[in-house]
This record gives C-alpha cells, structure tokens and sequence, in this order.
C-alpha cells in the first residue's frame, strides 16, 4: 500500500488526539480511502497493525459503513438513493436509466471506467424524491428526463 507522505503525517497527527487507539480507526479509514479510492484487504490489515487491533475490529468497520467501498469505482460515483420516498417517486426508474446510459449494474464499473453507479440508502432528501448524488453533489427531483441530462453532462465531461 502506497501512501503520499502527506497522508502518512495525517494520519500520525489524527492518532494522538484519541484516547485510545481504536478510536482513530474511522479517520484513518477516510483518510486512506480519500487517497486510495477504496479499503482493500492489505489496508485493512495496515490499519490494524497501526492501532494495535486485530484485523476484524477494521473490517467490521468497513462492511458496517456503506461509505467505505472495498473495491475501485469509476472517476464518477453515482449514487441513487432506495429508500421508500424515492421509491414511491421513481427511484428505481431512475436508477436503470443510469445504469442504460452507462451500460453498468449496480456496484460495478462502466466498461469505459468512467462511472460507479450505486442504489444506496437514505440520502437525506425525502421531500424531494428520488435524489441522486453524483460524486458529491445532490440533484434533487430526478425522474428519467432529468437523469438523462445528468448521464449527458458527465459523459461530455468525461470527453473534456
């Protein structure tokens, strides 16, 4: 595992300011992954070895979290919120229209590496289903001509 020198000092200043440890597990694993794009097994075990845990303690971490991904993703992440008012409102709709504009299932790479779309839960806008966030931006009201608009303005992004 490759760290920048940057995010190894950040990570020895994050460890002291716990009481114990364990307790930086979190803030390492978001420093890790906002490098590395993903926990895999190695970082795991890493972590571990620098908290002085046991590997599972991370892990379980890790798999609780729906933050944390223990794979790569495209350069764009897609996420389209599940839950039941984006449901009612065409979560689901709009979600297969992503995964038809980018030719990708839920969880898995575009065949042009471009895009990850995920069906996640709860994205916190229930009053203005179905939501979708792409990398960190929340688009509001998302029904299939919206999301067309939106797979549109990524892939001219992407050829930029």
């Amino acid at each position: 595992m490759n760290l920048t020198p940057e995010t190894l000092r950040k990570i020895d200043e994050v460890i002291p300011h716990y009481p114990q440890k364990r307790s930086a597990a979190l803030p390492l694993l978001h420093l890790i992954q906002e490098e590395l794009g993903f926990i895999s097994q190695e970082t795991i075990a890493w972590i571990a070895a620098k908290l002085e845990v046991a590997p599972i303690s991370i892990y379980e971490l890790v798999t609780f979290y729906p933050m944390f991904r223990q794979k790569p993703i495209g350069r764009r992440h897609v996420k389209v919120c599940r839950t039941l008012s984006c449901a009612l409102m065409g979560g689901y709709q709009t979600c297969r229209e992503f995964e038809r504009q980018f030719g990708t299932h839920p969880g898995e790479v575009s065949p042009d590496g471009e895009v990850t779309v995920e069906f996640v839960e709860c994205l916190a806008s229930c009053g203005t289903a179905p939501v979708v966030m792409i990398d960190d931006t929340l688009h509001q009201k998302v029904d299939i001509a919206r999301a067309r608009e939106l797979c549109d303005q990524i892939k001219a992004e992407a050829k930029s």
